[in-house]
Parts: C-alpha cells; structure tokens; sequence
C-alpha cells in the first residue's frame, strides 16, 4: 500500500481525529483566504473555493467564519496574507516526504517544520531534493459502498480519470489537474458522494518500510499533518498488508 493510501489507511483504523476543531477550522480557513485571493470571493466562479467552503461545511464551521476568510481573501478584511509553498524533505529510512504549505510567516513555519523532521530522524531538506520523485495528481476518494464499482469506474474514466483502484473500504481515483475538475464534476452530476477530494503528490518509485521505520516514518507524518501550516503530507514509501496490519495494531 503506497505512503498516501498507508495514511490514510492507518488514521481510519486507529479512528484519529483531530484534538480540537479550531485546528481543523484554521486549515480550512487558510485554503479559502488563498482561494479567494486568487479567483475573487464569488463560489459560483471559483470552483477551488467551492470546494473550500464544501470542506469548511462539512466541518460544521460557522457561515461567519466562512465570510470572514473570504473577505480576507479578496481583501475586505485584514489578514489576507497567507502564502503557498513546499517543503520537502526526508524521513527514516530515506523515505522521501513533501509538505504542501499555506502560511503568514514563513520563518516561523520553516522553524517548525523542520524541528519536527529532527526530533522524528529526518530531515528538512532544500527545494527540489524530493519533488522530482512526484507527480502532481487529483486524488478523489469514494466510500465502496456509496457506489458499485462498474458504474464509478465509466464514469471516471469518461471523464478522463487515469486510474480507480479499490484500497481498502474505498475507491481512490487518481486524475491528472487538468481533468480534476471535470472529474469531480461528473461524479456530482451522476450522483456519486466523494469522501474527499484534493490535489496531492504521489511517488514515481516507493520504498518498502518493515514495521519498525513504518512506525516512525508515520509518526513523522502525523506530527507534519498535525501542524496548523501543513496543509497535506506526501511520502514515497510502500506497506504489505502484513506490515499495515502490524502498524496499525501497535
């Protein structure tokens, strides 16, 4: 099972939320101040801030907070200044690990980011050590049983999809940017309830972990994902199901 999938696999079992909402509701915040900064404040036009303001309701954050970072975005309000970046780097075992960012202060995040790769046996490396491992894809997530099979895969692939693959108790289907759009699309016009949606990275070439370096590379991206700038973790390492089930045992 590849890192992205591993993750998301291990959060699922292990039934890890987040400790407090407003963590979850700031993230959320940040992806619509930047979506409205770069494609104006109205959803109807903006589909990446449609997508913000459906991740921010299915969060149950309140339509004022909602406003307030819209306005912030288009500069209505103060506190617009939130910027997109990458940090990458590497992990135990020579894992490598891309962070998508969103920050006000990117001194303070590069601090903290790169204690958490030091403490955990990585390292906070320069731009472009890692990303040419990864491809820039839209990973869209679908529960197995809000959909058979047959009909998610005609309608993905006609809407130009790459790939769906069954992994676990969901269908992932992978798209390239271009086609992200009009994949999401279609799936809402057909009536097929996406658990998630979201642009990630996913590797050229994996590592195989044992459970051991598992065990601390997924600590490793827990802790980035905890962080309130890291917007999403993206690792290039590979799970047997054997070794997934002993992780998420443990």
């Amino acid at each position: 099972m590849a890192g992205h999938s591993a993750w998301s696999n291990i959060k699922h079992r292990k039934g890890r939320v987040d400790a407090k909402r407003s963590k979850v509701w700031s993230k959320i915040s940040k992806m619509i101040i930047v979506a409205a900064r770069m494609g104006g404040g109205d959803p109807d036009a903006n589909l990446r801030l449609r997508y913000a303001i459906a991740d921010a309701r299915a969060e149950s954050m309140p339509k004022d907070t909602i406003d307030r970072a819209i306005k912030k975005g288009t500069g209505e309000l103060d506190g617009g200044n939130v910027e997109e970046t990458v940090y990458e780097g590497y992990g135990p075992a020579g894992v490598a690990v891309m962070c998508d960012i969103m920050t006000d202060n990117r001194n303070r995040t590069a601090s903290e980011v790169r204690k958490i790769f030091d403490i955990n046996g990585g390292k906070l490396g320069q731009a472009g050590c890692v990303s040419w491992m990864f491809e820039r894809k839209g990973l869209i997530v679908v529960a197995a049983d809000k959909a058979p099979e047959d009909k998610l895969m005609e309608v993905a692939l006609d809407a130009g999809a790459d790939d769906v693959r069954r992994v676990g108790e969901n269908f992932e289907v992978v798209c390239g940017p271009d086609q992200f759009v009009a994949v999401t699309e279609a799936f809402e016009k057909a009536g097929v309830p996406m658990s998630s949606k979201a642009f990630t990275r996913l590797p050229a070439n994996t590592v195989d972990l044992d459970a051991d370096a598992a065990r601390q590379v997924l600590k490793l991206m827990e802790e980035l994902d905890d962080h309130d700038d890291v917007q999403s973790v993206s690792a290039n390492f590979n799970l047997s199901e054997e070794t997934l089930a002993q992780v998420a045992a443990s």
